[in-house]
């Protein structure tokens, strides 16, 4: 369990780590705010210090968005193994896919494309993204978003155990209501069954990246991060 980084976009790297270590995680995954993709080599690699000595541990990056040119989703991958990140959290166009199987093979990297609900004409659902890597490269997979999995009208568990086989990783979140106008709200004080999401995560035995991806209070995010871990944690203590 730790941070997608989009979370505390309004900080700089140092600042987001030294956040993501108040929370009480040892978990995160980079947003380009906090390792642009056109960092160098050096960069990447300077990022990825920063974070394993500060006792984190990187888990991805992303959302990176992939059109159909193969320079910019080689050079997305070259940015993922100079920062040592094992999963690429990406929307790629899916005329790319066949590109993106291509280099995560050659770079031994995932690509766990990500489902954006409402407004997302390509993967509004977990499932739809299933349905396109399912029979590719077992590097090729899904990350969920729960929140806007129950914004576009989802089924969370459903899209859980159907797209367990290639679920690399997750997006935690709560939200106000089951519907495109439902806003992000602190995780337990919304409409989302969470008990119900967690016990899914265990059933299937999900091993990736349960990454709160706390969107609201960007300008003071870390009172709402806290208490949604805080939530979290009395859920999946109360489950052992």
């Amino acid at each position: 369990m730790g941070i997608a980084s989009y979370s505390l976009r309004k900080y700089p790297l140092d600042q987001a780590i030294a956040m993501t270590r108040e929370a009480g995680v040892r978990y995160i995954t980079l947003k380009s705010f906090h390792l642009p993709l056109e960092s160098t080599t050096a960069q990447c690699q300077e990022a990825r210090r920063k974070i394993e000595a500060a006792g984190l541990v990187l888990m991805g990056g992303g959302v990176i968005v992939m059109k159909n040119h193969e320079d910019e989703i080689r050079r997305a991958f070259e940015y993922a193994r100079d920062a040592g990140m094992p999963t690429i959290v990406c929307s790629p166009d899916p005329a790319a896919l066949d590109t993106v199987e291509k280099f995560a093979r050659q770079f031994n990297i995932r690509a766990a494309i990500h489902n954006h609900g409402p407004g997302d004409k390509r993967f509004p659902l977990p499932q739809d993204a299933f349905k396109l890597v399912k029979e590719r490269h077992a590097l090729m997979g899904v990350c969920m978003d729960v929140g806007h999995t129950v914004r576009v009208g989802g089924d969370a568990l459903a899209a859980i155990k159907e797209c367990a086989s290639r679920l690399y990783d997750f997006h935690i979140k709560d939200v106000s209501a089951a519907t495109p106008k439902g806003v992000e709200v602190v995780v337990g004080k919304g409409v989302i069954d969470i008990p119900a999401v967690l016990k899914a995560l265990l059933e299937i035995k999900f091993s990736g990246h349960l990454a709160l991806e706390f969107e609201a209070g960007a300008n003071d995010p870390l009172p709402g991060i806290k208490e949604s871990f805080a939530y979290l944690r009395q859920v999946l203590a109360a489950m052992s």
